[in-house]
């Protein structure tokens, strides 16, 4: 069905000419390192802004952008379709445009960012870093990996922190460790990757398909914190 909270966006930013939207979220000292937080298939949702909240309680600067035009759903049929809709050169525009529109912004600190994402938006981090190069300095995909199995990843140069559930299903543990070997051919990186004893998701705490873990996700949480400072602080 749709997501009835519509999608939380509340700026808009230049991305290739035209304009692209998103959710800011500024730290409460009005200062620190720039985040980019890449959505589920879900679109902008009020569980991505709540990311992005976090995030930036903890000292970022954050800006999700919407991929989707303003679209969510909490339909898996419609999600599914979402996705397959979106042109993959359009959505790393727009992340590479949010990349430059953080840096720009007051208050952010050092000239790269970090890149988060979830499931979908996992995928399109690792696309985004290996676009953006030096200005993204830290990625960290949650359950997410390229649709393209062979992606040449030698753009890439921000450390990596992965994010993967055992039990998930649609990533097979075999095609993590497979990207992870793709990544350190391609570069001079070796990816920093966890495994987690849950499904896929579980960071997802509207439990949407039944596979949130309170305590994975705290795991992972502190894991991610730790890794974008050491990174970006």
């Amino acid at each position: 069905m749709p997501d009835q909270g519509g999608s939380r966006q509340n700026v808009t930013f230049p991305s290739n000419g035209r304009t692209a939207h998103g959710y800011l979220a500024r730290p409460p000292q009005g200062v620190g390192p720039g985040l980019v937080v890449v959505q589920e298939w879900w679109g902008l949702t009020s569980h991505i802004a709540a990311m992005a909240d976090r995030f930036a309680a903890e000292g970022f600067t954050v800006l999700a952008p919407d991929l989707f035009g303003g679209a969510t759903t909490h339909d898996r049929t419609e999600a599914a379709r979402f996705k397959r809709e979106l042109p993959v050169e359009r959505a790393v525009e727009d992340l590479s445009g949010a990349v430059d529109f953080v840096l720009g912004l007051d208050g952010v600190v050092g000239d790269a960012v970090g890149a988060v994402g979830f499931c979908m938006g996992g995928g399109f981090a690792l696309l985004l870093a290996a676009r953006a190069g030096d200005k993204v300095a830290a990625v960290v995909p949650f359950y997410g990996l390229p649709s393209d199995p062979d992606f040449d990843y030698r753009g890439l140069t921000a450390h990596v922190l992965g994010h993967f559930g055992e039990l998930d299903g649609s990533i097979p543990m075999a095609a993590v460790d497979e990207a992870a070997i793709r990544i350190g051919e391609a570069t001079d990186i070796r990816p920093e990757i966890h495994f987690y004893p849950a499904g896929h998701a579980f960071m997802n705490d509207e439990n949407l398909i039944g596979t949130h873990d309170p305590l994975q996700a705290r795991i992972a949480w502190r894991r991610t914190l730790t890794f974008l400072w050491g990174h970006l602080g």
